[in-house]
């Protein structure tokens, strides 16, 4: 864990273990740790300048999440994704975003066109990423799209249980880099799901989600 050495220390102002989380978290997604890797808990909590209490406390909210998993006797690792793991990370959240589609298209053609433009607006922000060729802006910017649709639902369980999804699927593309289709096709696609989610077609947002989100 040498790269740990050159993490930003925390805030003492920021010492709320959600708020430490938040910290390890986006320290996972930008690849300082790799798969299967223990997490050292006392070289952590050194290199942020944390005591070990809040630091635990933000683990175990990382491994209720997914993202950490412990192993008896031994502490807490990396968690390593599978071909199966992948596979039931996009099926579900295939899952959930239909479910908040068939939400927001039930609703009246006022509030489905708000929903549109907000995504239609992020949808436009990918061109810039890809063309600074940031992969990681890439991902942020489609899982955005993505979590955004979710959350315009309004239903607070189902977006909860997406947004550790959204964190896994993060991590998916991160180590998979090479098995995606090309960001332009991204955009393609969710604008297309933008506009089918104003005019309220349920049948075809449905068909072009499933091949969106066809796992790599």
């Amino acid at each position: 864990m040498e790269r740990v050495k050159r993490l930003p220390a925390i805030s003492p102002e920021s010492t709320g273990s959600e708020e430490i989380a938040d910290k390890v978290r986006e320290l996972i997604l930008a690849g300082h740790f790799t798969p299967g890797e223990k997490v050292n808990e006392v070289h952590l909590a050194s290199q942020l300048n944390l005591s070990r209490t809040p630091l635990r406390e933000a683990l175990q909210r990382l491994s209720q999440e997914g993202l950490l998993t412990g192993k008896r006797n031994r502490g807490l690792f990396m968690i390593e994704l599978t071909k199966d793991d992948v596979g039931e990370i996009y099926r579900t959240r295939e899952l959930l975003e239909l479910t908040a589609a068939e939400t927001i298209t039930s609703r009246s053609t006022k509030r489905r066109q708000e929903v549109s433009a907000r995504l239609v607006k992020i949808a436009m922000l990918l061109p810039e990423a890809t063309a600074a060729r940031d992969w990681a802006s890439i991902c942020r910017s489609d899982l955005r799209f993505h979590t955004t649709l979710v959350a315009e639902a309004g239903n607070s369980r189902l977006f909860r249980a997406y947004t550790t999804l959204a964190t896994e699927s993060l991590i998916c593309m991160r180590d998979l880099e090479g098995s995606y289709p090309t960001p332009g096709a991204w955009r393609d696609d969710h604008l297309a799901i933008a506009g089918m989610i104003a005019s309220g077609s349920m049948d075809e947002v449905r068909s072009v989600l499933r091949q969106h989100l066809s796992a790599p």
